[in-house]
């Protein structure tokens, strides 16, 4: 039976493996926290690894989704820019000029209004729809199609620009 080393030993052997992985996932400027988070994560879960297991494909495995994590928080973060808009935009932010359509979509019969909200709101299929209504998947896209209708007909204003039926 083959018994497990020190972790020390773990960190000098498979050091430089794991940060090859790492900068080749992020490049030069983030492997270093990849890298760290890598071995601390490991040394957390060490104890509980079998004395057989391959360690540095281990490792390897948790480098490549550390790099990972890193990679996605850096594309969270916000980008600098060298000038702001001048004014302030409304888009996408609800309750901005849009209130009529809100009210026209409220007044529709509850199964348009919900294939209406689901379908392009959601942006669920028709087949989720049924299921989450408890319908058929043509009654879905009969009930969002009315919606549609309806809504042209009783908002002047109302556009299906990008939206299919």
């Amino acid at each position: 039976m083959k018994m497990k080393e020190p972790f020390e030993r773990v960190v000098t052997q498979h050091g430089v493996t794991v940060l090859r992985v790492c900068r080749a996932v992020l490049g030069m400027h983030d492997a270093d926290d990849a890298w760290s988070e890598t071995f601390l994560a490991a040394m957390r879960a060490y104890p509980n690894l079998p004395d057989t297991a391959n360690v540095e494909a281990w490792l390897v495995t948790i480098a490549r989704r550390k790099a990972i994590d890193v990679h996605r928080a850096t594309a969270r973060n916000p980008l600098p820019v060298e000038e702001l808009p001048e004014a302030p935009t409304a888009l996408g932010i609800p309750g901005t000029d849009d209130a009529d359509v809100w009210a026209c979509v409220g007044q529709l019969p509850s199964r348009q209004r919900q294939a209406i909200t689901f379908r392009y709101l959601a942006g669920m299929s028709y087949a989720e729809i049924a299921d989450v209504t408890g319908g058929t998947v043509d009654a879905a896209r009969r009930a969002a199609a009315d919606g549609l209708k309806n809504l042209r007909k009783n908002h002047p204003g109302a556009t299906t620009k990008g939206v299919s039926t």
